[in-house]
């Protein structure tokens, strides 16, 4: 509502208009004045609730939150590393886990391979080193259907489905798929490639 005792016509007119004067009311023009005062305030954020340092603060804090909750670049991992997953009981068994619940319907419980390859056996399409293992489950492979776990999983779950992965090579599923890619030495899947490699089909 208008202040009603400032409502006065003025002294000119145009066009034969003669114009009438009706101020804002006192509340809304105090309000525009005190948002005035405030904005200030707000960019500074001292509590967390305008633009300022404190959304910043709390920006950084999330950003950590998502790093941890989500696995680090495969490179930054050394083979001793991804291979000592394999050799802890706990990883491997969290990560029968993760592989039970994600990766058995391209793979088959026993890692005789499906859709996706067989993992027991000698032959590997994207690298059989455990540092490319891990790059593989964390990248993925899209353009043969396989998700980017990096994305979907935490990083712990990453570490444990890898740890468990490298336990199931030199087993004997029962009719396992025919091998896929480049042999690596029966003795160890970190060791670099020492055969030719076999026809390459799906990937892993």
């Amino acid at each position: 509502m208008a202040d009603n005792d400032n409502d006065h016509l003025l002294d000119h007119s145009y066009d034969g208009i003669q114009e009438y004067d009706n101020p804002l009311p006192t509340w809304w023009k105090l309000i525009f004045y005190a948002s005035i005062l405030v904005v200030p305030l707000y960019l500074w954020d001292p509590l967390g609730i305008g633009v300022g340092p404190g959304k910043e603060k709390a920006y950084q804090q999330e950003l950590a939150a998502f790093n941890a909750a989500h696995p680090k670049a495969a490179a930054s991992y050394t083979d001793d590393q991804v291979a000592a997953f394999a050799k802890n009981p706990a990883k491997v068994e969290a990560g029968k886990v993760v592989y039970t619940t994600y990766c058995v319907p391209c793979h088959r419980p026993d890692g005789g391979g499906i859709i996706g390859p067989n993992l027991t056996d000698d032959f590997w399409i994207h690298g059989g080193r455990p540092t490319e293992i891990m790059k593989t489950v964390t990248e993925g492979v899209l353009a043969k259907g396989m998700p980017n776990w990096g994305k979907m999983l935490k990083q712990e779950q990453v570490e444990d489905a890898v740890a468990y992965v490298q336990t199931l090579h030199g087993t004997n599923p029962a009719n396992p798929k025919e091998p896929q890619g480049t042999k690596y030495p029966s003795d160890s899947a970190a060791a670099p490639a020492a055969a030719a490699p076999a026809p390459t089909k799906k990937g892993k």
